[in-house]
């Protein structure tokens, strides 16, 4: 069971720095980054260039721990993460999936930051 997870992780990791070598996120158009785990769900606007993060959101802080790990919740983190995104008045930014399969929680992320107004 370790030995297959193991293999799951590095097929993930492979996926993303395939991924990354061809994204990266700038002041104008920042880059998206989503991560996943059995616990916690977390979404990050970073800017490449100057190696910052522009805004976060994760079900790790206080006022969002109510949020579940599941789609609807994936959905909801989504709109946070775009609303937050609008006040700093950043509406273009790259999706990076992080190695996952862009499905279930990780396309509802996506889809709840487009319906907040964020473009990608």
């Amino acid at each position: 069971m370790i030995r297959k997870m193991i293999e799951k992780d590095r097929k993930r990791l492979k996926r993303k720095i395939h991924i990354r070598k061809r994204i990266s996120g700038t002041a104008d158009c920042p880059r998206m980054s989503v991560f996943r785990s059995n616990k916690a769900l977390s979404i990050q606007v970073i800017d490449d260039a100057k190696g910052h993060t522009i805004a976060s959101a994760s079900t790790y802080e206080d006022e969002l721990k109510a949020i579940k790990r599941n789609v609807e919740g994936a959905g909801q983190l989504g709109e946070i993460m775009g609303k937050r995104l609008l006040e700093k008045n950043i509406t273009q930014v790259i999706f990076d999936r992080n190695g996952y399969l862009y499905h279930g929680i990780v396309k509802a992320m996506a889809d709840g930051a487009r319906k907040a107004g964020v473009q990608f």
